[in-house]
């Protein structure tokens, strides 16, 4: 055989091998910053895929809304221009509504219940239908923070919360808690709270302890009630157009991975919540415990689990989890 024959036989086999181990880009995206456990956590679990897959899955990780607010990133993964994202339930449960129950008041005890959860039967039927639906994958569940009210005067349960006029976002779920207990529910632009507060518009908030620390709410609030009506959580979640085409032992692979990385955040936001508690004492802020059930028989009276949308058997299952 002529020695340029060889050489281009040569080519032509390295091609092939080269096309056979082609790399595989990917786009992780979410809207939290860079300091964030959610985005620290989501650049291990990249370079940890890469490193398993002995380089063929190679993911950039885009954090703080590069591409795109929160409805575009979740749209992006039937688009086909967004191939991972970590995001809340609520905006998957536009398109299957049974996910959106993770946001029931009181419907999670704590953080430990709705990490139960995610490793519940219950939830792997959502997830299997959510999948069918729409063929995007949830691979992990993170603990975001329990929701806790600020306010001027301290309440120790639900009856305390009558006539309080209460900024919450302009969304039912949000809207349950003080509704059932007589508040006032105020909708004002997040950027706008700050400001509410300190000039009495609104005489209360509620939001996690890691926000009530970044937005500087603890300044003009002078009380804190472990209210922990809303236990919040991000679902990591991949394409169906990446999804499909794992082989059983990638998929396994990409799960195991993602559930690591929630696990190491989810360590991180809850140490951070219970420095948090002491931090705020110090500050000078009342820390008060609340008579829960007084909330929770409120809501289940005024806001029924099926009024909301939801299958009061789904709820039954998960209040039950232990």
């Amino acid at each position: 055989m002529k020695p340029f024959l060889k050489v281009l036989i040569a080519a032509a086999a390295l091609g092939a091998s080269v096309g056979a181990f082609a790399q595989t880009k990917l786009k992780w995206a979410h809207v939290y910053e860079t300091s964030e456990p959610y985005h620290t956590q989501s650049v291990w679990a990249a370079e940890e895929i890469k490193k398993r897959s002995n380089g063929k899955f190679d993911i950039q990780v885009f954090p703080a809304s590069s591409l795109g607010k929160e409805t575009d990133i979740n749209q992006g993964m039937l688009l086909g221009t967004v191939d991972m994202i970590i995001s809340g339930p609520s905006f998957a449960a536009r398109s299957y509504p049974r996910l959106g129950i993770a946001y029931y008041p009181f419907i999670f005890r704590d953080g430990d219940h709705l990490l139960a959860y995610s490793r519940s039967e219950v939830f792997k039927e959502i997830v299997d239908g959510f999948r069918t639906k729409t063929g995007i994958q949830i691979t992990a569940y993170t603990y975001y923070g329990a929701r806790h009210t600020t306010s001027q005067k301290e309440f120790k349960d639900c009856a305390g919360m009558k006539g309080l006029k209460i900024r919450v976002p302009d969304v039912p779920a949000y809207r349950a808690t003080p509704e059932a207990c007589g508040a006032n529910p105020t909708p004002i632009a997040f950027a706008e709270v700050y400001l509410a507060l300190q000039n009495g518009t609104v005489d209360a908030q509620e939001n996690p302890l890691t926000t009530i620390e970044a937005k500087k709410f603890y300044e003009v609030q002078k009380h804190i009630m472990l209210t922990g009506h809303i236990v919040d959580g991000l679902t990591t979640q991949i394409a169906p157009h990446v999804w499909n085409t794992l082989s059983d032992a990638e998929k396994k692979m990409f799960t195991e991975v993602t559930q690591e990385a929630a696990s190491r955040a989810t360590a991180m936001i809850k140490k951070r919540e219970a420095e948090l508690v002491d931090e705020f004492r110090k500050k000078g802020l009342g820390i008060h415990e609340v008579n829960r059930q007084s909330f929770v028989d409120a809501v289940l009276k005024a806001k029924p689990v099926e009024s909301m949308g939801f299958d009061k058997k789904d709820y039954d299952r998960i209040v039950s989890i232990k």
